[in-house]
């Protein structure tokens, strides 16, 4: 699955290769979250723009947001039948640039988190679909979730589902959501080639949304990931014993 993504490339190189004709300007970002407006490419009347939606999808057919599950993965192998995707996968389809995302391994009955990127260090095109959630006042809420496919062999070390990430040369295919034919981009959704990403584990301070900062990115030794495990063992309570009386047994005052 992908549950928190970077963006680290600048603003204009972003521009450059995903060729969204506004000219925005954003921070970087190390530990984006669902829930939180993230950048999506979409075509609209024939070119391509740049549009900021919340993480966490919202079928148009939801009456009330607050008893919906958030979704923030679609999973490539049902996306075309579930009711929540089923109409975003042929009309609304999008790109969410980013430059590696995280994901948490299971180690000696704790979480270890590792940060995934291209090995060759280039920008990732995540692939997503979108739908605009109308409230009962009028109220518009554009939403986004990534679509997810089965790990490959390398990748399953680490987690049985990966975000599916199109290649530059095929942005115009996915996004061209001009007809409901939809046989050419169902190769697309796919995991990636084996050896194509890299990885390497990180602190579990990414495991609070709030740090948000260039550090989540550094490799940790194997030393350090042990003194983690070690700091987040819950602590044994330690029972005060009373001091040992001097009392004689006489009810000596002095």
């Amino acid at each position: 699955m992908c549950g928190r993504f970077v963006i680290t490339s600048a603003p204009a190189a972003l521009r450059q290769l995903f060729g969204y004709i506004e000219q925005p300007n954003f921070p970087y970002r190390y530990n984006v979250a669902p829930t939180q407006p993230i950048p999506v490419v979409l075509v609209e009347n024939g070119a391509r723009h740049f549009r900021l939606m919340r993480w966490g999808l919202l079928p148009s057919w939801v009456k009330d947001p607050k008893g919906f599950t958030l979704l923030i993965n679609a999973r490539s192998e049902t996306v075309l039948e579930k009711p929540a995707f089923k109409k975003a996968i042929r009309r609304r389809r999008g790109l969410i640039p980013a430059d590696g995302y995280y994901e948490w391994k299971a180690e000696g009955g704790r979480k270890q988190p590792f940060f995934i990127h291209h090995a060759d260090g280039a920008p990732l095109g995540f692939a997503a679909v979108f739908e605009t959630w109308i409230g009962p006042n009028g109220e518009e809420l554009d939403t986004v979730a990534i679509v997810t496919a089965a790990a490959g062999e390398d990748l399953a070390t680490l987690h049985d589902r990966v975000p599916v990430t199109i290649s530059p040369r095929d942005f115009e295919r996915w996004l061209d959501c001009r007809g409901d034919e939809i046989d050419s981009i169902l190769p697309l959704m796919r995991a990636p080639r084996v050896g194509e990403f890299a990885w390497h584990p990180v602190s579990t301070r990414v495991n609070r949304v709030a740090n948000d900062d260039e550090q989540l990115l550094l490799p940790i030794s194997a030393e350090e990931m042990e003194a983690e495990a070690e700091a987040a063992k819950p602590k044994k309570a330690v029972r005060k014993v009373a001091a040992a009386s001097s009392d004689d047994g006489q009810g000596s005052l002095f």
